[in-house]
Protein backbone atom coordinates (compact mmCIF):
# COMPACT_ATOMS: atom_id res chain seq x y z
CA UNK A 1 0.00 0.00 0.00
CA UNK A 2 1.38 3.70 -0.88
CA UNK A 3 0.50 6.41 0.12
CA UNK A 4 1.93 10.03 -0.61
CA UNK A 5 1.28 13.53 1.77
CA UNK A 6 2.60 17.12 0.92
CA UNK A 7 4.67 18.86 3.51
CA UNK A 8 7.42 21.60 3.57
CA UNK A 9 10.92 21.54 4.39
CA UNK A 10 13.49 24.98 4.64
CA UNK A 11 16.07 26.13 2.50
CA UNK A 12 17.51 29.54 4.19
CA UNK A 13 13.96 31.32 4.62
CA UNK A 14 12.14 30.02 1.40
CA UNK A 15 10.43 26.88 1.36
CA UNK A 16 10.29 24.07 -0.79
CA UNK A 17 7.33 20.81 -1.30
CA UNK A 18 8.59 17.42 0.20
CA UNK A 19 6.14 14.96 -1.03
CA UNK A 20 6.16 12.63 2.54
CA UNK A 21 5.59 8.90 0.61
CA UNK A 22 5.19 5.57 2.22
CA UNK A 23 5.13 2.22 1.61
CA UNK A 24 3.89 -0.93 3.96
CA UNK A 25 5.09 -4.15 2.56
CA UNK A 26 5.44 -7.91 3.57
CA UNK A 27 9.40 -8.24 4.97
CA UNK A 28 11.31 -7.96 7.55
CA UNK A 29 9.90 -5.74 10.37
CA UNK A 30 11.20 -2.30 10.29
CA UNK A 31 10.73 1.05 9.86
CA UNK A 32 12.84 3.14 7.47
CA UNK A 33 12.62 6.87 6.98
CA UNK A 34 15.12 8.01 3.85
CA UNK A 35 15.02 10.68 1.82
CA UNK A 36 18.75 12.56 2.77
CA UNK A 37 17.22 13.22 5.86
CA UNK A 38 19.28 15.00 9.13
CA UNK A 39 19.61 13.27 12.61
CA UNK A 40 16.21 15.21 13.71
CA UNK A 41 13.95 13.78 10.83
CA UNK A 42 15.77 10.36 11.34
CA UNK A 43 14.85 10.43 15.18
CA UNK A 44 11.44 11.20 14.22
CA UNK A 45 10.66 7.20 13.66
CA UNK A 46 10.93 6.29 17.18
CA UNK A 47 8.58 9.55 18.21
CA UNK A 48 5.76 8.37 15.46
CA UNK A 49 5.91 4.88 16.51
CA UNK A 50 5.31 6.07 20.44
CA UNK A 51 2.92 8.96 19.24
CA UNK A 52 0.81 6.16 17.47
CA UNK A 53 0.83 3.67 19.82
CA UNK A 54 -0.36 6.44 22.78
CA UNK A 55 -3.14 7.72 20.29
CA UNK A 56 -4.76 4.46 20.20
CA UNK A 57 -2.92 3.01 16.60
CA UNK A 58 -1.20 -0.24 16.42
CA UNK A 59 1.34 -0.79 13.75
CA UNK A 60 1.34 -3.43 11.52
CA UNK A 61 3.87 -6.06 11.81
CA UNK A 62 5.20 -5.44 8.38
CA UNK A 63 8.19 -3.63 6.57
CA UNK A 64 7.12 0.44 6.51
CA UNK A 65 9.36 2.66 4.56
CA UNK A 66 9.15 6.66 4.52
CA UNK A 67 10.52 8.85 1.94
CA UNK A 68 11.36 13.08 1.81
CA UNK A 69 10.96 13.27 -1.63
CA UNK A 70 13.24 15.15 -3.65
CA UNK A 71 15.88 12.77 -2.22
CA UNK A 72 18.47 15.12 -3.29
CA UNK A 73 18.20 18.19 -0.85
CA UNK A 74 18.50 17.36 2.74
CA UNK A 75 15.65 17.87 5.15
CA UNK A 76 15.72 19.02 8.76
CA UNK A 77 13.42 19.80 11.35
CA UNK A 78 10.51 18.38 13.58
CA UNK A 79 7.67 19.40 10.62
CA UNK A 80 8.08 16.25 9.01
CA UNK A 81 6.30 14.09 12.36
CA UNK A 82 2.76 14.95 11.28
CA UNK A 83 2.83 14.34 7.75
CA UNK A 84 4.45 10.89 8.52
CA UNK A 85 2.43 9.61 10.58
CA UNK A 86 -0.63 10.54 8.79
CA UNK A 87 0.81 8.94 5.24
CA UNK A 88 1.53 5.52 7.61
CA UNK A 89 -1.93 5.76 8.84
CA UNK A 90 -3.04 6.32 5.58
CA UNK A 91 -1.36 3.59 4.22
CA UNK A 92 -2.83 1.75 6.94
CA UNK A 93 -6.48 2.30 5.63
CA UNK A 94 -6.89 4.42 8.73
CA UNK A 95 -7.75 7.52 6.83
CA UNK A 96 -8.85 7.70 3.04
CA UNK A 97 -6.09 9.04 1.32
CA UNK A 98 -8.32 11.23 -1.02
CA UNK A 99 -8.62 12.51 2.42
CA UNK A 100 -5.13 13.94 1.96
CA UNK A 101 -5.25 16.02 -1.48
CA UNK A 102 -4.46 19.33 -2.05
CA UNK A 103 -3.76 19.15 2.06
CA UNK A 104 -0.73 20.47 3.52
CA UNK A 105 0.67 19.22 6.77
CA UNK A 106 3.25 19.94 9.09
CA UNK A 107 4.02 19.62 12.48
CA UNK A 108 5.84 17.98 15.17
CA UNK A 109 4.38 15.19 17.19
CA UNK A 110 5.52 14.48 20.91
CA UNK A 111 5.28 10.97 22.62
CA UNK A 112 1.76 11.45 24.23
CA UNK A 113 0.18 12.14 20.76
CA UNK A 114 -0.02 16.14 20.82
CA UNK A 115 1.17 18.02 18.23
CA UNK A 116 3.91 20.42 19.28
CA UNK A 117 4.56 24.40 17.60
CA UNK A 118 7.72 23.91 14.40
CA UNK A 119 9.18 26.49 12.92
CA UNK A 120 8.76 28.06 9.86
CA UNK A 121 5.65 27.90 9.42
CA UNK A 122 4.56 30.76 7.71
CA UNK A 123 7.44 30.61 4.81
CA UNK A 124 5.93 27.07 4.06
CA UNK A 125 2.20 28.37 3.99
CA UNK A 126 3.53 31.05 1.42
CA UNK A 127 4.87 28.41 -0.32
CA UNK A 128 1.43 25.88 -0.39
CA UNK A 129 -0.02 29.30 -1.45
CA UNK A 130 1.93 29.10 -4.22
CA UNK A 131 1.73 25.45 -5.21
CA UNK A 132 -2.16 25.99 -5.35
CA UNK A 133 -2.89 24.07 -2.05
CA UNK A 134 -6.76 24.13 -0.77
CA UNK A 135 -6.08 23.52 2.97
CA UNK A 136 -3.57 23.53 5.98
CA UNK A 137 -3.16 21.21 9.01
CA UNK A 138 -0.39 22.94 11.05
CA UNK A 139 -0.05 22.68 15.34
CA UNK A 140 -2.54 24.90 16.87
CA UNK A 141 0.01 26.94 18.24
CA UNK A 142 1.51 27.82 14.78
CA UNK A 143 -2.20 28.67 13.43
CA UNK A 144 -2.31 32.31 14.08
CA UNK A 145 1.49 32.48 12.37
CA UNK A 146 -0.34 30.46 9.34
CA UNK A 147 -3.27 32.59 9.01
CA UNK A 148 -1.17 35.69 8.52
CA UNK A 149 -1.57 34.47 4.39
CA UNK A 150 -4.83 35.66 2.85
CA UNK A 151 -6.86 33.12 0.49
CA UNK A 152 -6.06 29.61 2.19
CA UNK A 153 -7.60 27.94 4.72
CA UNK A 154 -5.57 27.05 7.89
CA UNK A 155 -6.71 24.20 10.59
CA UNK A 156 -4.72 23.99 13.97
CA UNK A 157 -5.06 20.45 15.18
CA UNK A 158 -3.93 20.01 19.32
CA UNK A 159 -3.11 16.19 18.73
CA UNK A 160 -3.14 13.33 16.02
CA UNK A 161 -6.26 11.93 17.09
CA UNK A 162 -7.87 15.23 16.16
CA UNK A 163 -5.97 15.27 12.62
CA UNK A 164 -6.97 11.53 11.89
CA UNK A 165 -10.76 12.77 13.25
CA UNK A 166 -10.75 16.19 10.96
CA UNK A 167 -9.31 14.33 7.59
CA UNK A 168 -12.22 11.36 8.78
CA UNK A 169 -14.89 13.83 8.76
CA UNK A 170 -15.65 13.03 12.19
CA UNK A 171 -14.09 15.90 14.37
CA UNK A 172 -15.24 19.43 12.96
CA UNK A 173 -12.49 22.41 12.99
CA UNK A 174 -12.99 25.77 11.92
CA UNK A 175 -10.63 27.28 9.92
CA UNK A 176 -8.88 30.13 11.08
CA UNK A 177 -9.75 34.14 9.71
CA UNK A 178 -6.64 36.01 8.48
CA UNK A 179 -5.93 38.90 10.05
CA UNK A 180 -2.92 40.37 7.72
CA UNK A 181 -5.32 43.27 6.61
CA UNK A 182 -6.68 43.91 10.31
CA UNK A 183 -3.54 43.91 12.06
CA UNK A 184 -1.47 46.27 8.71
CA UNK A 185 -4.44 48.81 9.26
CA UNK A 186 -3.59 48.81 13.42
CA UNK A 187 -0.25 49.37 12.63
CA UNK A 188 -0.87 52.19 10.59
CA UNK A 189 -3.05 53.73 13.10
CA UNK A 190 -0.54 53.26 16.33
CA UNK A 191 2.39 53.64 13.75
CA UNK A 192 3.65 56.66 15.68
CA UNK A 193 4.13 55.38 19.44
CA UNK A 194 7.17 54.12 20.21
CA UNK A 195 9.38 53.06 23.36
CA UNK A 196 12.04 56.07 21.66
CA UNK A 197 10.80 59.47 20.51
CA UNK A 198 13.74 61.79 19.22
CA UNK A 199 11.86 64.62 21.73
CA UNK A 200 14.10 63.08 24.41
CA UNK A 201 17.34 64.08 22.99
CA UNK A 202 18.61 67.19 23.67
CA UNK A 203 20.90 69.40 21.89
CA UNK A 204 22.93 66.93 19.31
CA UNK A 205 21.90 69.19 16.20
CA UNK A 206 24.08 67.13 14.03
CA UNK A 207 23.65 63.84 15.36
CA UNK A 208 19.68 64.75 14.62
CA UNK A 209 20.42 65.42 11.08
CA UNK A 210 22.70 62.70 10.22
CA UNK A 211 19.79 60.43 11.69
CA UNK A 212 17.16 61.98 9.67
CA UNK A 213 19.14 61.92 6.51
CA UNK A 214 20.30 57.95 7.32
CA UNK A 215 16.57 57.11 7.88
CA UNK A 216 15.20 58.55 4.61
CA UNK A 217 18.06 56.34 2.18
CA UNK A 218 18.25 53.73 4.95
CA UNK A 219 22.22 54.70 4.74
CA UNK A 220 24.66 53.38 7.33
CA UNK A 221 25.77 55.50 10.12
CA UNK A 222 28.58 55.64 12.80
CA UNK A 223 29.03 58.03 15.72
CA UNK A 224 31.66 59.31 18.01
CA UNK A 225 31.85 60.58 21.07
CA UNK A 226 32.49 60.72 24.78
CA UNK A 227 30.18 57.89 27.26
CA UNK A 228 26.63 59.88 28.01
CA UNK A 229 26.61 62.15 24.51
CA UNK A 230 23.26 60.01 23.46
CA UNK A 231 24.75 58.05 20.70
CA UNK A 232 22.83 54.82 21.90
CA UNK A 233 19.42 56.69 22.59
CA UNK A 234 20.02 58.72 18.81
CA UNK A 235 20.04 54.80 17.62
CA UNK A 236 17.32 53.17 19.48
CA UNK A 237 14.77 56.47 17.90
CA UNK A 238 15.47 55.99 14.04
CA UNK A 239 12.97 53.05 13.77
CA UNK A 240 10.28 56.10 15.08
CA UNK A 241 10.89 57.93 12.35
CA UNK A 242 11.22 55.20 9.59
CA UNK A 243 8.24 54.48 7.03
CA UNK A 244 6.06 51.75 7.88
CA UNK A 245 6.38 48.32 5.69
CA UNK A 246 4.59 47.37 3.17
CA UNK A 247 2.66 43.88 3.51
CA UNK A 248 5.22 42.25 1.32
CA UNK A 249 8.22 43.54 3.56
CA UNK A 250 5.83 42.55 6.50
CA UNK A 251 5.78 39.04 5.45
CA UNK A 252 9.63 39.04 4.27
CA UNK A 253 10.49 40.09 7.44
CA UNK A 254 7.85 37.70 10.27
CA UNK A 255 9.23 34.88 7.15
CA UNK A 256 12.86 35.54 8.88
CA UNK A 257 11.46 35.74 12.30
CA UNK A 258 9.36 32.18 11.61
CA UNK A 259 12.14 30.23 10.42
CA UNK A 260 14.37 31.56 13.83
CA UNK A 261 11.37 30.33 15.89
CA UNK A 262 11.47 33.91 16.83
CA UNK A 263 7.41 34.59 16.37
CA UNK A 264 5.14 35.85 19.26
CA UNK A 265 2.42 32.87 18.83
CA UNK A 266 -0.19 35.71 19.89
CA UNK A 267 1.27 38.27 17.20
CA UNK A 268 2.92 36.60 14.84
CA UNK A 269 3.01 39.58 12.43
CA UNK A 270 6.21 41.79 12.21
CA UNK A 271 4.87 45.23 11.35
CA UNK A 272 7.23 47.89 12.55
CA UNK A 273 10.72 47.99 11.21
CA UNK A 274 12.73 45.40 13.53
CA UNK A 275 15.71 47.21 16.02
CA UNK A 276 18.27 44.28 16.70
CA UNK A 277 21.17 45.36 19.13
CA UNK A 278 24.42 43.01 18.66
CA UNK A 279 26.61 42.53 21.86
CA UNK A 280 29.97 43.03 21.20
CA UNK A 281 30.92 39.22 21.69
CA UNK A 282 28.76 38.27 19.23
CA UNK A 283 30.59 36.14 16.37
CA UNK A 284 30.68 35.99 12.74
CA UNK A 285 28.32 33.52 12.75
CA UNK A 286 25.79 34.70 14.76
CA UNK A 287 25.67 38.37 13.12
CA UNK A 288 25.64 37.04 9.32
CA UNK A 289 24.01 33.56 10.24
CA UNK A 290 25.30 30.26 9.41
CA UNK A 291 25.52 26.93 11.44
CA UNK A 292 25.97 23.14 10.95
CA UNK A 293 21.90 24.17 9.89
CA UNK A 294 22.20 27.24 8.40
CA UNK A 295 20.15 29.61 10.29
CA UNK A 296 19.43 33.84 9.89
CA UNK A 297 21.61 36.14 11.73
CA UNK A 298 21.58 39.37 13.54
CA UNK A 299 22.14 41.05 9.81
CA UNK A 300 18.65 38.93 8.27
CA UNK A 301 16.62 39.66 12.06
CA UNK A 302 17.27 43.22 11.16
CA UNK A 303 16.08 43.06 7.66
CA UNK A 304 14.17 46.38 6.63
CA UNK A 305 15.48 47.30 10.03
CA UNK A 306 18.46 48.57 11.94
CA UNK A 307 21.00 46.67 13.00
CA UNK A 308 23.09 48.72 16.10
CA UNK A 309 26.49 47.65 16.95
CA UNK A 310 27.15 49.62 20.26
CA UNK A 311 30.89 50.11 21.36
CA UNK A 312 32.14 48.59 17.64
CA UNK A 313 35.61 48.69 18.44
CA UNK A 314 35.37 46.12 21.01
CA UNK A 315 33.52 43.47 18.54
CA UNK A 316 35.99 41.11 16.93
CA UNK A 317 37.89 42.07 13.69
CA UNK A 318 36.66 38.79 12.02
CA UNK A 319 32.93 39.95 13.04
CA UNK A 320 33.47 43.02 11.32
CA UNK A 321 35.01 41.69 8.24
CA UNK A 322 32.06 39.21 7.58
CA UNK A 323 29.65 42.02 7.48
CA UNK A 324 31.50 43.57 4.32
CA UNK A 325 30.02 41.40 1.94
CA UNK A 326 26.15 41.67 3.39
CA UNK A 327 26.68 45.99 3.42
CA UNK A 328 27.41 45.52 -0.45
CA UNK A 329 25.17 43.06 -1.39
CA UNK A 330 22.03 43.02 0.95
CA UNK A 331 21.73 39.19 1.17
CA UNK A 332 24.40 36.84 2.94
CA UNK A 333 25.23 33.58 1.30
CA UNK A 334 26.12 30.26 3.16
CA UNK A 335 27.46 27.96 0.81
CA UNK A 336 27.97 24.26 2.29
CA UNK A 337 29.06 21.05 0.28
CA UNK A 338 26.02 19.99 -1.61
CA UNK A 339 23.80 23.09 -1.25
CA UNK A 340 23.94 26.75 -0.52
CA UNK A 341 20.90 29.06 1.44
CA UNK A 342 20.65 33.20 0.98
CA UNK A 343 18.93 34.78 3.68
CA UNK A 344 17.69 38.57 3.08
CA UNK A 345 20.09 41.26 4.84
CA UNK A 346 18.62 44.59 3.21
CA UNK A 347 19.13 46.81 6.73
CA UNK A 348 20.72 49.90 8.00
CA UNK A 349 23.76 49.59 9.85
CA UNK A 350 24.15 52.06 12.40
CA UNK A 351 27.25 52.02 15.05
CA UNK A 352 28.32 53.86 18.27
CA UNK A 353 31.83 54.05 19.77
CA UNK A 354 34.10 56.18 21.72
CA UNK A 355 37.09 58.14 20.66
CA UNK A 356 39.61 56.26 22.93
CA UNK A 357 39.08 53.52 25.46
CA UNK A 358 38.65 55.74 28.44
CA UNK A 359 35.85 57.60 26.11
CA UNK A 360 37.53 61.34 26.86
CA UNK A 361 39.56 62.01 24.32
CA UNK A 362 40.24 65.56 22.75
CA UNK A 363 39.51 66.61 26.79
CA UNK A 364 43.32 65.79 27.79
CA UNK A 365 42.83 67.41 30.99
CA UNK A 366 40.40 63.98 31.81
CA UNK A 367 42.04 61.71 28.84
CA UNK A 368 43.95 58.75 30.43
CA UNK A 369 45.27 57.19 26.86
CA UNK A 370 48.62 57.84 24.99
CA UNK A 371 48.54 58.34 21.35
CA UNK A 372 49.55 54.65 20.36
CA UNK A 373 46.74 53.28 22.78
CA UNK A 374 44.11 55.59 20.73
CA UNK A 375 45.25 54.31 17.44
CA UNK A 376 45.29 50.80 18.18
CA UNK A 377 41.57 51.52 19.27
CA UNK A 378 40.29 53.04 16.60
CA UNK A 379 42.29 51.21 14.05
CA UNK A 380 40.06 47.23 14.91
CA UNK A 381 38.07 49.24 12.83
CA UNK A 382 39.51 48.37 8.85
CA UNK A 383 39.97 51.30 5.97
CA UNK A 384 36.92 49.13 3.97
CA UNK A 385 34.79 48.41 6.86
CA UNK A 386 34.32 52.48 7.32
CA UNK A 387 34.37 53.29 3.01
CA UNK A 388 31.21 51.24 3.46
CA UNK A 389 29.82 53.52 6.39
CA UNK A 390 28.05 56.61 4.59
CA UNK A 391 27.76 59.00 7.43
CA UNK A 392 30.03 59.35 10.10
CA UNK A 393 28.91 61.49 12.83
CA UNK A 394 30.64 63.23 15.58
CA UNK A 395 28.21 63.02 19.03
CA UNK A 396 29.74 66.14 21.53
CA UNK A 397 29.16 66.24 25.06
CA UNK A 398 25.69 67.73 25.66
CA UNK A 399 26.03 71.29 27.49
CA UNK A 400 23.91 72.03 30.58
CA UNK A 401 22.16 74.78 28.41
CA UNK A 402 21.06 72.53 26.22
CA UNK A 403 19.74 70.11 29.02
CA UNK A 404 18.17 72.77 30.42
CA UNK A 405 16.69 74.56 27.58
CA UNK A 406 13.12 75.11 27.90
CA UNK A 407 12.04 74.38 23.84
CA UNK A 408 11.13 71.04 23.58
CA UNK A 409 13.09 69.21 21.08
CA UNK A 410 11.23 68.59 17.51
CA UNK A 411 9.88 65.13 17.78
CA UNK A 412 9.94 61.70 15.71
CA UNK A 413 6.19 62.31 14.05
CA UNK A 414 7.41 64.96 12.79
CA UNK A 415 10.60 64.26 11.70
CA UNK A 416 8.69 61.08 9.83
CA UNK A 417 6.81 63.40 8.24
CA UNK A 418 9.80 64.55 6.04
CA UNK A 419 11.38 61.20 5.82
CA UNK A 420 7.97 59.94 4.49
CA UNK A 421 8.23 62.57 1.91
CA UNK A 422 11.40 61.79 0.87
CA UNK A 423 11.05 57.75 0.45
CA UNK A 424 7.69 58.27 -1.53
CA UNK A 425 10.16 60.60 -3.78
CA UNK A 426 12.22 57.69 -4.18
CA UNK A 427 9.45 55.27 -4.11
CA UNK A 428 8.43 56.92 -7.43
CA UNK A 429 11.87 57.17 -8.98
CA UNK A 430 12.66 53.77 -8.65
CA UNK A 431 9.51 52.45 -9.48
CA UNK A 432 10.18 48.75 -11.68
CA UNK A 433 13.97 48.85 -10.95
CA UNK A 434 13.81 46.63 -7.94
CA UNK A 435 15.04 48.87 -5.23
CA UNK A 436 13.26 51.46 -2.91
CA UNK A 437 16.00 53.74 -0.96
CA UNK A 438 18.83 56.16 -2.43
CA UNK A 439 21.70 53.99 -0.70
CA UNK A 440 20.22 50.68 -2.75
CA UNK A 441 21.39 52.40 -6.05
CA UNK A 442 24.53 51.11 -8.08
CA UNK A 443 26.99 52.33 -10.24
CA UNK A 444 24.37 52.63 -13.28
CA UNK A 445 21.42 54.18 -10.94
CA UNK A 446 23.82 56.70 -9.92
CA UNK A 447 25.02 57.55 -13.34
CA UNK A 448 21.48 58.34 -14.17
CA UNK A 449 19.87 59.82 -10.76
CA UNK A 450 22.91 62.04 -9.58
CA UNK A 451 24.19 63.06 -12.62
CA UNK A 452 25.70 66.64 -11.63
CA UNK A 453 26.08 69.99 -13.81
CA UNK A 454 29.13 71.46 -14.88
CA UNK A 455 29.22 73.60 -11.00
CA UNK A 456 28.50 70.66 -9.11
CA UNK A 457 30.60 68.35 -10.81
CA UNK A 458 33.79 70.95 -10.67
CA UNK A 459 32.94 71.35 -6.91
CA UNK A 460 32.94 67.13 -6.62
CA UNK A 461 36.32 66.99 -7.92
CA UNK A 462 37.49 69.39 -5.94
CA UNK A 463 35.98 67.92 -2.68
CA UNK A 464 37.33 64.18 -3.79
CA UNK A 465 40.78 65.20 -4.50
CA UNK A 466 41.29 66.95 -1.31
CA UNK A 467 39.70 64.17 0.93
CA UNK A 468 41.21 61.59 -1.16
CA UNK A 469 38.17 59.55 -1.52
CA UNK A 470 38.29 56.02 -3.07
CA UNK A 471 35.39 55.49 -5.88
CA UNK A 472 33.42 53.68 -3.35
CA UNK A 473 33.02 56.59 -1.03
CA UNK A 474 32.99 58.95 -3.94
CA UNK A 475 29.80 57.14 -5.18
CA UNK A 476 28.38 56.85 -1.44
CA UNK A 477 28.45 60.75 -1.17
CA UNK A 478 26.66 61.12 -4.61
CA UNK A 479 23.94 58.86 -2.62
CA UNK A 480 23.77 60.44 0.59
CA UNK A 481 23.69 64.16 -1.62
CA UNK A 482 20.64 62.25 -3.81
CA UNK A 483 19.12 62.01 0.17
CA UNK A 484 19.72 65.27 0.96
CA UNK A 485 18.28 67.00 -2.14
CA UNK A 486 14.82 64.48 -1.82
CA UNK A 487 14.61 65.92 1.62
CA UNK A 488 14.61 69.77 0.15
CA UNK A 489 12.40 68.35 -2.59
CA UNK A 490 15.34 69.27 -5.13
CA UNK A 491 15.20 67.82 -8.67
CA UNK A 492 18.58 68.05 -8.83
CA UNK A 493 22.00 67.65 -6.12
CA UNK A 494 22.75 71.05 -5.02
CA UNK A 495 26.34 72.46 -4.33
CA UNK A 496 25.03 72.70 -0.58
CA UNK A 497 23.93 68.92 -0.87
CA UNK A 498 27.08 67.98 -1.78
CA UNK A 499 29.11 70.18 0.65
CA UNK A 500 26.68 68.80 3.16
CA UNK A 501 27.30 65.07 2.19
CA UNK A 502 30.86 65.40 2.27
CA UNK A 503 31.36 66.83 5.57
CA UNK A 504 28.90 63.83 6.87
CA UNK A 505 31.01 61.38 5.43
CA UNK A 506 34.69 63.30 6.64
CA UNK A 507 33.53 64.52 9.81
CA UNK A 508 35.47 61.70 11.67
Amino acid sequence: MFCSVLSGGIRGIESFPVNVECDISNGMPGFDIVGYVGGEVREARDRIRTSLRNAGFSLPIARITVNLSPGDVKKSGTGFDLPMALSVLSCMQVIDDSSLDGVFVAGELSLSGEVCPTKGILPMILMAKKHGVRKCIIPIANSKEGSVVEDIKIYGVSSLKEAVGFLGGSYAIDPIKSHLRRDLEAAGTSGNTYEYDFSRIKGQKMARRGAEIAASGLHNMIMTGPPGSGKTLIAKCIPSIMPSLSEEECLGVSAVYSVRGALSSEDPLITKRPFVAAHSSSTDISLVGGGAVPRPGAVSLAHKGVLFLDEIPEFSRKALEALRQPLEDREVHITRNRDTCTFPADFMLVAAMNPCPCGNWPDMNKCTCTDAVRTKYISKISGPFMDRMDICIVARKVSPFDMQAKDSPEDSASIRRRVIKACEIQKRRFSGLGISFNSQMGNREIEKFCALKDAELSLMKELSLKNGMSARTYYRVLKVARTIADLSGQENITEEALMEAVRLKVSF
